[in-house]
């Protein structure tokens, strides 16, 4: 998976299945997609973070080169959105101190700012899958080829692809061919206890992280479907 910026639960599903999950940050980088944004439930409405990025004049950039826009005062925004709209979550005070002191860090590189996210909500749900970087692997290729020599490099006899990707894999599917076993992550969405009124889905894990605590991967599990695509 591309690192994401406070990604949902599904993204997290999907790691908590997989014995080994790489981030691929090697790959090009797609402006307002949901590698720099997340959004947000507020009192008022749902709320879309965007983390600024250095894009004018830097074209065809891999995610883990792109560089952050600290000419904006964005991190701070982001912090208070979070403590204004999760002051009265039951565990707030459990999570809140690491986000206070990861948000008034110095960061350049975006995947130096959602990568140590993700891990940390990683840690705290409990998931124990080893974390690889595609960067760090050597690999070649586009698309299928290069998820087929990331499997390689990393001796995986099976990938678990989001079901996002089929589209794409189906038309070079040469995961059988290379004695791979291709499976698709389907994800049907719980429902858990938010503030704010009606129950809004896809928001980032620590929404539920923050109203639900250490039920949280239970949560998340109960959302993976059984029967494989």
């Amino acid at each position: 998976m591309q690192p994401a910026y406070l990604p949902w639960l599904g993204y997290f599903d999907l790691m908590d299945q997989s014995d080994t999950f790489v981030f691929l940050d090697n790959v090009q980088f797609e402006k307002r997609s949901w590698k720099q944004r997340k959004k947000k439930k507020t009192r008022e409405r749902e709320l879309l973070l965007t983390i600024p990025v250095i894009s004018k004049g830097r074209y065809n950039q891999k995610i883990n080169e792109i560089e952050i826009d600290d000419s904006q005062s964005w991190a701070k925004k982001h912090l208070k959105t979070i403590e204004r709209n999760y002051a009265h979550a039951k565990y707030y005070k459990n999570y809140i101190n690491f986000f206070k002191n990861f948000y008034s860090e110095k960061i350049t590189k975006l995947v130096d700012f959602t990568i140590p996210i993700i891990l940390y909500i990683k840690d705290v749900l409990g998931i124990n899958s080893q974390i690889v970087k595609a960067s760090e692997l050597n690999v070649n290729g586009s698309k299928v080829e290069l998820l087929i020599d990331i499997c390689h490099k990393i001796k995986a006899d099976e990938y678990l692809s989001p079901i996002g990707s089929k589209e794409y894999i189906e038309e070079n599917n040469l995961f059988k061919k290379e004695g791979i076993r291709l499976e698709y992550h389907h994800y049907i969405h719980p429902k858990y206890s938010q503030l704010w009124g009606d129950f809004i889905p896809y928001l980032s894990a620590i929404d539920l992280l923050l109203n639900e605590g250490g039920d949280s991967l239970s949560i998340i599990k109960s959302g993976r479907n059984k029967n494989k695509i």
